[in-house]
């Protein structure tokens, strides 16, 4: 069956820009009768938090979302280690010690803004143990040359991702597995075969094809939507303090706040109380807004929210 999926991060509490995505991939998922997975991504050992996963399915039901399966990254470990399992067999893997550092001295910039990798390290061998016995973090050697996936909202996504990143972490110094990899082998694993998301990663999906096309795994339809931004001009996002779910939840009732992140997108005309399940008969692409909104929903500017006449968050 045709299946899409939501995956957040859940390094902190779910923002404006969480909840307008995780609505977009629902509204597109249920409108054509597909299977939508709830994925908590939660790889990062640093900075994820069993209680921020906790949160964020309360903070999504609370809106009025519903999911197929629910399911935790990290429950996935022996499929991922069966993915860098393939990948070595296959002589795709080398050990790079290359840090960010050393990166940022290169002064490459890459598509999203980070630091492009330069392959200095692909003649390296991996240990006698492989990538199991192995310090350093882990590359994985992609094709080279370009990759053209396909995007419904005509967002050009052809790169060569070798020369655009340089090839990517699979495994990071900490034995973590790295995120290309990890949502590369969780969508397969699921089924999912369609990928509603934010234009933010759309620069990733290159790297995300071609290790799929390694690893012999079926190719996605894609569809980046626009984000939300601060006004400074970046993404609503929780490193840069937006407003999180809990403040919302105390000022605002989900059918309200539904409401207005539709009307800011352009599903509705003006912000009206609604819930999820209700902008199903009108969701359609072409009402959706290509360009991205500039609102000043930020944590530090939260005491001076007001609401206007229709109830909707200032903007």
């Amino acid at each position: 069956m045709p299946t899409g999926r939501f995956a957040p991060s859940t390094t902190g509490p779910a923002h404006p820009g969480t909840l307008l995505a995780a609505l977009l991939a629902w509204l597109d998922a249920r409108s054509r009768g597909d299977r939508i997975v709830l994925r908590l991504e939660d790889l990062d050992r640093e900075r994820c938090r069993a209680e921020f996963a906790t949160a964020m399915v309360a903070d999504l039901a609370w809106l009025g979302l519903d999911w197929d399966v629910v399911e935790t990254q990290s429950a996935h470990a022996a499929r991922h280690e069966e993915a860098l399992d393939r990948l070595q067999a296959v002589g795709a893997l080398y050990p790079s010690p290359t840090s960010r550092a050393d990166l940022q001295e290169l002064g490459r910039r890459a598509p999203d803004g980070g630091w492009a990798y330069d392959n200095r390290d692909r003649d390296r061998r991996l240990p006698d143990g492989g990538w199991r016995a192995c310090g350093d973090a882990i590359r994985c050697r992609l094709p080279d040359g370009r990759v053209e996936p396909r995007d419904e909202g005509g967002l050009d996504l052809a790169q060569d991702p070798t020369a655009a990143f340089g090839d990517p972490v699979v495994r990071r110094r900490d034995g973590a597995v790295a995120y290309h990899l990890a949502v590369v082998v969780d969508d397969a694993a699921s089924g999912v075969d369609r990928v509603v998301r934010g234009r933010d990663i759309a620069t990733s999906t290159a790297t995300q094809v071609a290790l799929q096309r390694l690893l012999g795994y079926r190719e996605h339809v894609y569809r980046h939507h626009l984000l939300l931004l601060e006004r400074r001009g970046r993404k609503l996002a929780k490193l840069h303090g937006s407003v999180g779910a809990p403040a919302l939840r105390a000022g605002y009732a989900p059918a309200q706040l539904c409401g207005w992140l539709a009307a800011c997108v352009g599903l509705l005309t003006a912000p009206t109380a609604c819930l999820p399940r209700e902008l199903l008969a009108r969701f359609d692409w072409e009402l959706v807004a290509v360009q991205d909104r500039l609102i000043g929903w930020t944590g530090q500017e939260l005491r001076d929210l007001t609401r206007d006449e229709d109830g909707a968050p200032g903007t």
